[in-house]
């Protein structure tokens, strides 16, 4: 089984968050925290966790990347009661038990986000369509099989690990944007 852990490749997370993620935290999506209000009405800090930020567990902080990583099932059971107390202590479940079943239903998302191969990044893009939020996801690898040493040395992944990807060059990209 693979889950979603943060990872930070540079300080930027911690300067466009409120409260930022440690890396190495265990991750979902999180959107559902975003359920009872109205995204338009965000601003700033909020919005920016809104638009890109993955839910780290732990510090309930903000993560712009996560990780697909090996675990098991010692892990996801972790996850599942980690999620599910922040659930009812933050967010208004009614029990444990409800709560239980929702972290099990978004822990399952983040599973179904794990189909490529452990090292592979994470970004999110959140909108707000029609009274609903949307979640469009982007997977990124390594140039050239690197480790992940700097967030401008990478592949969009597009599509399954099957060999078409786009290149997705985010210093191109900084330098376009006239700085």
């Amino acid at each position: 089984m693979k889950l979603l852990r943060t990872i930070r490749l540079d300080a930027s997370d911690t300067f466009v968050f409120e409260k930022p993620a440690e890396p190495g935290e265990w991750a979902v999506s999180g959107a559902f925290a975003f359920a009872h209000c109205d995204p338009a009405n965000l601003t700033g800090k909020a919005r920016t966790a809104f638009r890109a930020g993955f839910l780290g567990l732990t510090s309930l902080g903000r993560s712009t990347l996560v990780q697909i990583v090996d675990a098991d099932e010692t892990d996801r059971s972790a996850i599942v009661e980690m999620l599910a107390t922040h659930l009812v202590a933050r967010f208004g479940a009614p029990d444990l038990a409800t709560a239980r079943l929702a972290a099990e239903e978004e822990t399952d998302f983040a599973i179904s986000l794990c189909n490529h191969t452990p090292g592979v990044l994470i970004a999110v893009t959140r909108s707000h369509e029609s009274g609903a939020i949307r979640e469009v996801f982007r997977t990124l690898r390594p140039r050239n099989g690197a480790g992940h040493a700097s967030a401008f040395e990478f592949l969009e992944v597009v599509g399954d690990d099957d060999g078409s990807v786009e290149h997705f060059d985010l210093e191109s990209l900084d330098k376009g944007a006239g700085r």
